[in-house]
């Protein structure tokens, strides 16, 4: 399940506004204000749902320990770094 400060997380990550989430995800923008809010409101399990797909769609992965949970980006597009751009 994905928690208010992971989404927050994830859309810092990945530069994306509350509304490009709540587009991508395809949810109503007070849906995930509520979602992302610390009040503890209500949320339907599927909003989260659709809005961990669309995250994980862009390449976050939701991390969960017993030590708290995280967000992390993968570059899956095979980009490496080019060894002429290099610091000298």
């Amino acid at each position: 399940m994905i928690t208010a400060r992971q989404s927050r997380a994830a859309r810092a990550l990945l530069g994306w506004t509350q509304e490009t989430l709540a587009d991508r995800a395809q949810v109503a923008l007070t849906a995930l204000k509520r979602l992302e809010s610390e009040s503890g409101l209500d949320v339907y399990e599927t909003t989260r749902d659709q809005v961990r797909r669309a995250l994980e769609a862009a390449g976050i992965v939701l991390l969960s320990t017993d030590k708290g949970q995280g967000v992390l980006l993968v570059d899956d597009r095979g980009n490496k770094p080019n060894p002429s751009n290099a610091a000298r």
